[in-house]
């Protein structure tokens, strides 16, 4: 049987293909990539938290999803709607996207490129024996093919980075999603808090104008004089003064709300009064260590450690020579119509070595740039784990001393009102002067206030916590279901390229690294 097609070029041709295919097979499978090979890095951890009141355990809180830890319904609606509006949340959805193909752009250098060529060309030409200078039809239609044979993982290796770059990047989409949702419950809680201290304002404003009513009725009977009215007066106009305030305040909260929910500035619907009910009642903490798979942060760190020891593999193989392989097969002649005839037909393959030798220390100063830019993600992510412990232990002692606070000013409050109520019986009993009666409403209205506040902290320590803790990290924890993934959408094109597994790194010691160091080129 005769060959055809690519082997039908010609017995040399077909001897030297055949040979040239064979060697780049045998290099390609004994080929490695250089460079350091990648270890995942262990932060020494402590075994429990600073500030954890119960004995270390494996389970956490943090492994809820969001839409069962905050169990109010008004609540959940606002979180939905942040994650599909939020358009920091978008963005950080392009990003990913942007680098899914960033990995395929960087993968295609390692297939040969093919490409074609055609050119038509009409010229006379100077002929000193002709009588007349002829003029010839030039037709030119060629395939070229070229292969950079990836011997020393160059390619390989930047793939490993680019592919670290993706995971980095939808690590940092993951630690949006939890500041959304943090963030959007906390504002919310905030929020909640701002109504109850209208509230007090309010029923305080209506106090003080009881109270100056009763002071006005007795001066106008000649009990009492002129300057208890005055001071009451007073006392009312600060607290009515309150109630716009908090107004204000109420309005910049919905206005941030509608911000992180995608939306022009609006009210915010919400249930009408705070309560600790709308947050789990136990929150285990965990063990530390579970911190270094659920955090995004410090996942999005691990990664860029791995993406720059790769690029140190790069730098490696930029000091060995790039071997090619260059093909052309194609048709010339001066007729259009025999351009794909036999007597037209033209070919060639060839192979080339390019490597440098002298480049004003170019090479090693990369390779130096790069163990350096690896050091320094490996300081970023040891800067994160601590960042990571020093959140968790704020937040368990801010739960603690929240709690004893809180049993002080309700202690506070009740006694307060007493003393008002004592206070108004004895003024009208005549025993105490209008001095005692304002003293106690005008200490009742800022404490009321700051046990409001005081509940309001203790509802963001729960927030605080579950964000510490990286909670709901894992794909089925970030969304409700039915919820739309924004780093996933689009056709099956924008997946995850087929990408082999990360060959593994090397972080302990790129200094040993065979980079011919002692050559400045």
């Amino acid at each position: 049987m005769e060959p055809s097609g690519f082997w039908a070029l010609g017995s040399g041709f077909s001897t030297i293909g055949r040979f040239l295919i064979l060697l780049v097979l045998a290099t390609l499978a004994a080929g490695c990539a250089v460079g350091p090979d990648f270890v995942p890095p262990e932060p020494d951890m402590p075994p429990t938290y600073r500030a954890e009141v119960a004995p270390a355990e494996a389970t956490s809180f943090a492994d809820v999803p969001w839409w069962e830890v905050f169990q109010d319904e008004d609540l959940q609606h606002l979180i939905t709607t942040a994650l599909e509006n939020n358009y920091d949340l978008l963005t950080a959805a392009y990003r990913v996207e942007a680098a899914r193909h960033q990995v395929g752009i960087t993968r295609s250098e390692i297939y040969p490129q093919v490409g074609y060529q055609g050119a038509a060309q009409r010229a006379r030409t100077f002929f000193p024996t002709a009588t007349e200078n002829p003029t010839f039809n030039t037709f030119l239609g060629t395939f070229n093919l070229a292969w950079e044979i990836d011997v020393w993982g160059r390619i390989r290796r930047a793939s490993e980075a680019s592919l670290a770059d993706l995971f980095a990047t939808e690590d940092f989409r993951r630690g949006v999603v939890l500041s959304l949702v943090s963030g959007v419950a906390q504002a919310y809680f905030e929020l909640q808090e701002l109504d109850l201290e209208l509230q007090i304002a309010r029923e305080t404003t209506q106090s003080f104008e009881e109270t100056v009513a009763l002071f006005t009725r007795r001066f106008q009977g000649g009990v009492d004089s002129k300057l208890s009215v005055e001071r009451a007066k007073a006392a009312l106009a600060q607290a009515a003064a309150a109630i716009p305030q908090t107004q204000q305040r109420i309005v910049i909260k919905e206005n941030q709300i509608s911000i992180l929910l995608g939306r022009p500035p609006g009210p915010i619907a919400r249930a009408p009064l705070m309560t600790q009910s709308a947050v789990p009642p136990q929150t285990p903490a965990g063990l530390p260590s579970q911190l270094l798979l659920r955090r995004p942060d410090i996942l999005q760190a691990e990664q860029q450690i791995a993406s720059a020891n790769a690029l140190i593999g790069v730098s490696v193989a930029n000091f060995f020579p790039q071997i090619g392989l260059t093909t052309l097969y194609g048709g010339q002649s001066s007729e259009l119509e025999n351009i794909i005839k036999g007597p037209g037909q033209v070919w060639a393959i060839s192979g080339s070595v390019l490597g440098p030798l002298f480049q004003g220390g170019l090479l090693i100063e990369s390779y130096r740039q790069s163990v350096a830019d690896w050091e320094a993600t490996k300081q970023q992510y040891e800067q994160a784990v601590l960042t990571a412990l020093g959140e968790v232990s704020d937040a368990l002692i801010a739960q603690q001393k929240l709690e004893e606070v809180r049993i002080e000013q309700a202690k506070e409050v009740a006694a307060l009102q007493e003393s008002v109520r004592l206070a108004l019986l004895r003024y009208n009993g005549g025993l105490s002067t209008y001095f005692e009666v304002l003293e106690a409403q005008q200490q009742l209205f800022p404490a009321e206030n700051a046990l409001a506040q005081t509940d309001r902290d203790r509802l963001l320590a729960v927030v605080q916590l579950y964000a510490a803790l990286g909670g709901g990290w894992s794909e089925d924890h970030f969304e409700p279901p039915g919820w739309f993934d924004f780093a996933h959408f689009g056709d099956d094109s924008l997946q995850t390229p087929a990408v082999p597994p990360v060959a593994s790194i090397d972080t302990s010691a790129p200094a040993p690294v065979s980079a011919p160091e002692p050559v400045a080129q």
